[in-house]
């Protein structure tokens, strides 16, 4: 059975810190392994994703801040994003940034998911060429791994966007592995990110399942080819909190080794009790 995790919708619910705290802290109760929170650094008129025209004064707290707050309130549930966009953040001061939340909470940034971006307005706000965003990711993830490594001649690195010499970050995050990064998207390019890069993937819902179960070898093969143990890769699935065990029994014959499910709408105390419920249907917590 994969493990489940809750996803916490950080534009619908806002950034209330009594309700987030709620359902964090049932979340934990209830024997789900983490919180993931997604993130858009800026949105404009006409954006939309997938045809949902995204409302300008929807609000995207800082996924980074909300889980250094979740942290702070809760003891074992481990953090995750899904997704960050790496190329529009300074891969120097978010290692920094990570590193110091997994310090801060003993270890539980293990689930840093991110992905490239799909609004060309986003990345033009921040300054980023959204044409070089794929490999802006590609150096971001080389970048941060170097500032994590415990290298006493400190990280460097060459690239088309990013240059170190000899630099010192510290704190490192507390696991000598580092900071396991998962890959997000639904391209073919994900995938292959994934296997050359990845400590997971995690693709997108609008895949058909004969879609996802291509690239799903595209990652194993790609990780192959680069040297790599594709065995060794994470697969998260989206679920839902309606389905079913035997329905999560058979993602995971399909590799998948994590499935996040959303948290539902409604009060806290209503948003609590469906956790519960769902949490006792699969035995959460239990084994």
């Amino acid at each position: 059975m994969p493990t489940i995790a809750l996803s916490y919708t950080t534009p619908f619910f806002g950034a209330d810190p009594d309700r987030l705290v709620t359902v964090a802290r049932q979340a934990e109760e209830s024997g789900f392994e983490a919180m993931y929170v997604p993130e858009h650094v800026a949105v404009y008129p006409g954006a939309a994703i997938g045809g949902w025209q995204i409302p300008t004064d929807i609000p995207f707290p800082d996924p980074l801040d909300i889980l250094t707050f979740v942290a702070a309130n809760t003891e074992r549930l481990l953090l995750g994003t899904g997704v960050l966009l790496l190329p529009y953040h300074h891969p120097v001061t978010l290692a920094k940034r990570l590193a110091t939340i997994d310090v801060l909470s003993r270890g539980r940034m293990r689930l840093l998911g991110i992905g490239v971006g799909a609004l060309p307005g986003e990345a033009a706000a921040v300054g980023v060429d959204y044409t070089t965003r794929g490999r802006r990711t590609d150096e971001a993830i080389d970048v941060m791994r170097a500032l994590w490594a415990p290298d006493p001649d400190g990280a460097t690195f060459h690239g088309e966007f990013f240059t170190l010499d000899n630099i010192h970050s510290y704190p490192k995050p507390l696991a000598e592995s580092s900071l396991p990064i998962h890959i997000g998207g639904s391209s073919e390019a994900a995938a292959r990110r994934a296997g050359r890069r990845g400590d997971g993937w995690l693709p997108g819902g609008s895949l058909t399942a004969e879609g996802r179960k291509a690239l799903w070898e595209l990652v194993k093969s790609t990780a192959e080819q680069a040297g790599r143990d594709p065995g060794a890769i994470d697969y998260t699935r989206m679920g839902s909190l309606e389905m079913t065990p035997e329905e999560a029994e058979q993602l995971g014959t399909q590799g998948v080794t994590r499935i996040v499910v959303g948290a539902p709408a409604g009060e806290p105390d209503e948003q609590c009790a469906q956790l519960v419920e769902f949490a006792e249907r699969f035995g959460l917590g239990k084994g």
